[in-house]
Parts: C-alpha cells; structure tokens; sequence
C-alpha cells in the first residue's frame, strides 16, 4: 500500500508533467504551516531558474491539471511559488480503511528480506545484572522486534561473558573458603556434586570481594590468573565448577530478563568460540596481517582517510593472553558459520567506539566475513541520575538492575492504589505492566546515542509523554470500545473499513493524518535503527487521539452513521498502538 505523501507526490509529480515541467519537481512535504495547510510542494520554486519562469506562474499552471482531482480539498498556489495541499477527508478515510485490510496496516516490506544477528545484553556470569546493562537489553530487543516485523530473519545473541578472569576469581575465592570440596583435589576421580556448592547470593556477595582483594594482593591475583589458565587448559575440577557457575548464573539472568521482556534466541558464550582461536591467529601471522609489537601480537587497523592514526587492534596479549577483541573476532567467524548473516549489529557502551571500530577492520582486512557483510555498532549513552551522573544507589553502589525494576513498580503501585479502588493482587498486575512501560519508554523515547536522565517521578507519571500515559491512552479507547460492546454494538477487531466516512472536525482530521504517518515513522525506525521514532509517533497519535475525545461524542452521539465511524477509527488507534509498543517491548493492562 502506498503511503499518503508518496500518493501526493505521485499526483503533484503528474501535474508538472501534464503542465510541461518535470515531474521531479512534484516533491511533497508535511507542512512546515500547519495553521495553513497539511501538505506543500515547493517544486515550482526549484524548478524557477530551470524554466526562466516566476515560481508562482509555474505552481499557477499545475495546479490548473490538478483541478477536480478528488484527492485533495484544497489545493493552491501562495506567492512566491508554494503550492499548498489540503487533503480531502474522503482519501483520508479510505487510507485508514486500507490501513484495516491490509497486513502490517499496509506497511510495505523490503523487498530482499536480510539475515541479521543482534549482539546485545552482554552480561558476565557471576555478576548481577544492574542499571549499566539496562541499555544494551532494551534497546537491542527493540530493534530486534523492529527488523523481525519489517521481514528479516533476526536472531538476537546474549554473548555471555565466561571465560576471563571473573572466573577466576571466583574459583580462588572458593578454594579459600572451602578447601575440601572435590574440585581442587587433584587425586578426586569420582562424580562430582550435581548440586552447585555456592547460590546466586553467594556469587553476587564473592565475585566483588574478590575482585577488590585482588587490587590490592598481587599474590592473590597472580592466583586468580593461574586458576583462569587452569581452567581454559581444561582442568576437571575448574571445568565441573566453571559449569555449575554457568548454570546458577544463567538461570539467573534469564529471570530478571524475562521480568524486562527481554527474549534471546541465542545464550552464545565467549567459551563457545576458543575452539578458533588458535587457528585465526595462525592464519593472521600467515598473511601478514598479524605481527609482533613489544612481545603483543597487534593487528593495524588506521585507512586511508582517517584524520589521526588509530592504536592497532591487539590480539594476544605480551603473556599470551587473549583479550575481548579477539573473542569477538572469534565469535564472527562463528556467526558467519551458523547463519551467513547479511549484518552484524552490536549494542554498547558508545565509549566502547574505538574498540568495535579496531574489531571490524580487522575482520574485513583478515576476511572474516563474506565480502557483503555489514558490521554495525550502535553505541549508547549513559543512564545518568538527577545529579547528572551514572545512575548510583544512595550509598553511592551500582544499582541492580532487578531493584530499580522493583523501585519503579513500587511508585507506580502507590499511584494506581491512591487513584483507584483495585484490590491488592490486582493493583500489583497492573503496576508491573506500567512500571515495565516506564522504565522502557523513558530509556527507549532518548535517541540510543545521547545521555539522559532517570527522573522516576516524571518516567512514572500519568501525564505528558510517558509510557504510563501510552498505555492510558490505550486503555482509554478499550474502555470505551467495551462500553460500546456492552450497549449491543458489533465490533470487528480490526475494524470494518465499509463504516468510516469521511472526517470533518479539525480533531478527528489530526487523527487520521498522524495514522497516515505511521509507515513512513517504521520505515525511518527501520533503516536507522531507532526506537525513539516509534515513541515519537505514538505520543502523537496518543495526543491526537485524547484531543479527538475530549472534542467530539463518541458512545452518546446521536447521528448512528457518525457513531460507527469514530468506533472504527478507535479500534485502528487501539490496534496501531499496540503493535507499536509491543515493537517496543512492553504491553497495555486492561485497564489502569
């Protein structure tokens, strides 16, 4: 299905052939005047110095072949060579019933569908999920959700950290604490416990402790490393406690995670990829792109072009260590394996820039990938608190991101609680569902590359734009689309496109004009990746649609034709909202 403005441009582009000019000049654009108009062409302006003509003498002529066209209501040409479109409510209905027919609302598709893998989440095991990973998790399956719906085949990876240090660590700590469980006895050949010898609780209290004791005893480190290398060498006992580590953890997280909404179709690890280490480090060195610098084997990344000389990507380190770059230079080689994606995107801290850029010259110089592959970092900004900073606990900890989580629902359960009479086990579904689309809206309405704010207090409100007040919104027109239900009316989930007529008061107009922008805001989240163009929309169409209802009646209107039309365009909006913010991650409650 074609969208409105590209109907408009095929039209004006018709007149300025028809008129003797090139249709490329038929360019349309929502109005930068909205008091005077819906759309306007400017093309008579552009093509002035073509055709030695007056702009307005141009606009004159075309819109004198556009006469009678049933598409527009008003059409004029405004000194000194605007052409100015006011759309017909006859096309803007049957636009939205065309939105009611159609799949996907009409949504064009790519035409060559892709096969994409999105690198997001990133946690280590071991270590509590906190507010630091809270980016990463919902904008990646955001745009997961977004690329899925426009038709690729997306697989989204979790790429646990579990091969480095932190292990390490933790295996030291252990051995401290209890000496005699089997893992650290050399002589031990029988089965070792199912049961893990440690809780989560226990890895979120040794994990730290040991990682800050390691700072400050050089002795306790140098351990620490050995255990890692004992470990990746294949020693039973660290490998048996390595698992139970893994097992503990990942269950874990995928607990919080389910909390955010958050599905992985992948729980891909870094310990996953060793098995090609050694072999893309041999052909590195064989084909000269690898070579030694001060006892490291570097890769040089800095092109042509660049303005300052980038540091080289370093692949082993000078005591032979591996180091996150080439686990993920691993990890491509992995992914083009399995699935031969056609891109590769990875979400980050947007301070981790340098890094990805190193990792994916080095993959396209070391050919990694095939030739068409497109690697993509999409790098974040920091959550900051009111103090402008990272986001702190008030002891000035890092939050976990399970309490802030806990935090939100709490201040959205006082709220429903003091404005509605909704019983306990009640009031606590609807505040997760809120409290859900709080934090999601107020983290995914931020262009994923800038800083923001944490406010709860205006993240949780009812009012301005929030995702409470989304789902308000959404609630509001179910509310009312059950009372209509209720009262004997019929209703067609997806709306019966026969019942709509034409809109006549300026409310209802600015309804169906902000649906008609709905392909255009899938289109532009699409191709650059970006959520917040959806919340952008659907606090719009959310204000567009409050207005529509405090201005016109609705369930007690007495003309019966009127009165089924708006129900219809009630179930479009409901219907478009809620695909929009499942894209987003979250969901409405039926009521609130």
């Amino acid at each position: 299905m074609k969208k409105l403005i590209d109907l408009l441009k095929d039209k004006l582009g018709f007149g300025f052939e028809q008129a003797g000019y090139d249709k490329k000049y038929g360019f349309v654009t929502v109005s930068n005047r909205p008091d005077l108009c819906q759309y306007q062409c400017n093309g008579a302006m552009a093509a002035a110095k073509e055709y030695k003509k007056a702009p307005v003498q141009i606009a004159s002529d075309v819109i004198g072949k556009l006469e009678g066209e049933e598409m527009f209501q008003k059409i004029e040409a405004v000194n000194p060579g605007f052409i100015n479109i006011t759309v017909s409510g006859d096309t803007l209905a049957g636009l939205a019933g065309m939105m009611m027919r159609e799949d996907k609302f009409g949504l064009e598709l790519p035409d060559m569908p892709k096969t994409v893998i999105v690198d997001y989440g990133g946690p280590n095991v071991a270590k509590p999920l906190h507010v630091g990973h809270l980016r990463s998790a919902i904008i990646g399956e955001s745009i997961k959700r977004i690329m899925r719906y426009m038709g690729d085949t997306v697989v989204g990876d979790v790429h646990l950290g579990d091969w480095g240090l932190p292990i390490g660590l933790i295996i030291t700590e252990l051995k401290r604490r209890q000496p005699g469980l089997p893992y650290f006895d050399a002589d031990f050949s029988g089965e070792y416990p199912e049961e893990p010898p440690f809780s989560i609780s226990d890895l979120e209290e040794i994990y730290p402790y040991a990682s800050g004791y390691s700072k400050e005893h050089k002795e306790y480190l140098l351990e620490a490393q050995q255990a890692t290398a004992r470990l990746q060498e294949g020693e039973r006992g660290y490998i048996a406690l390595w698992n139970h580590i893994l097992d503990v953890s990942i269950t874990d997280l995928k607990r919080v995670y389910e909390k955010l909404n958050v599905q992985f179709d992948l729980w891909k690890k870094e310990s996953d990829v060793q098995a090609y280490i050694p072999d893309m480090i041999e052909k590195m060195k064989a084909d000269g792109l690898a070579y030694e610098s001060e006892g490291a084997l570097v890769v040089d990344v800095t092109e042509e072009g660049d303005k300052k000389e980038l540091p080289p990507c370093l692949i082993v380190k000078s005591n032979g260590a591996t180091l996150y770059a080439t686990t993920d230079l691993a990890t491509i080689i992995d992914r083009e394996k399995l699935f031969s994606p056609d891109e590769i995107i990875y979400l980050a801290d947007k301070r981790q820039s340098l890094h990805f850029t190193q990792v994916f010259r080095t993959a396209k110089k070391a050919s990694l990938t095939g030739g068409d592959t497109s690697l993509m970092f999409i790098g974040f900004g920091t959550m900051n608190g009111r103090d402008g900073k990272p986001f702190k606990t008030r002891d000035g900890g890092v939050l976990r991101l399970e309490v802030l989580r806990d935090d939100v629902n709490e201040q959205v359960y006082g709220k429903i609680r003091e404005n509605r009479d909704y019983d306990e086990k009640e009031a606590r579904e609807i505040s997760e569902k809120v409290g859900l689309a709080a934090i999601k809206y107020g983290d995914l309405s931020n262009q994923a590359s800038k800083d923001y704010m944490f406010d709860m207090e205006r993240f949780t409100s009812f009012e301005g734009n929030t995702g409470p007040y989304i789902l308000y919104t959404i609630v509001r027109i179910k509310s009312l689309l059950g009372k209509y239900k209720e009262s004997g009316g019929e209703l067609d989930e997806k709306g019966n496109p026969e019942l709509l007529r034409a809109p006549e008061k300026e409310s209802e107009i600015h309804l169906y004009l902000t649906l008609a922008k709905y392909a255009d805001t899938m289109e532009a989240a699409y191709e650059e990746k970006a959520p917040h163009k959806i919340c952008q929309f659907i606090y719009e169409l959310s204000d567009s649609l409050n207005v529509f209802y405090h201005e016109n009646k609705i369930l007690g209107n007495e003309d019966e034709t009127k009165k089924a039309s708006y129900i219809q365009l009630l179930v479009l909006v409901r219907n478009v909202l809620e695909q929009c913010i499942e894209l987003l991650g979250f969901s409405a409650p039926e009521k609130m």
